[in-house]
């Protein structure tokens, strides 16, 4: 994990967070996800609390792509009050896109925390 300023971020890693800022405030949950597939199409999500299904907000982003038919991920962002990434999450990324995509954590108010590589 390392840290980032957030004037580094590219434009469309901003965008990312902007979106799933927004599925956080706009679902009232505890999170907020967006990923971008290979061809740059945005999936976005907040987590699932079902009594039968429980799912992070990246991990409902990735199953949107991966059922969109996305191949592989280029980026993805997580907007949480945690100050971690659980591994079941970067592992649902590592498995469609493989180590070299960049998992952002940013807080609530949208700044950047940190940079995961999804391994």
């Amino acid at each position: 994990m390392s840290d980032q300023s957030d004037q580094a971020l590219d434009p469309e890693d901003r965008k990312l967070i902007t979106l799933a800022r927004s599925a956080r405030a706009r679902n009232t949950v505890p999170e907020g996800a967006a990923v971008r597939d290979e061809t740059g199409r945005t999936y976005v999500a907040g987590s699932v609390e079902l009594a039968s299904l429980q799912l992070s907000a990246l991990r409902t982003a990735v199953a949107m792509a991966v059922a969109s038919g996305a191949k592989s991920l280029e980026a993805a962002a997580v907007v949480t009050e945690s100050e971690l990434i659980p591994a079941e999450d970067l592992s649902a990324v590592h498995d469609l896109a493989g180590q070299a995509t960049t998992v952002l954590l940013a807080g609530p108010d949208g700044a950047l925390r940190a940079t995961v590589a999804s391994a």
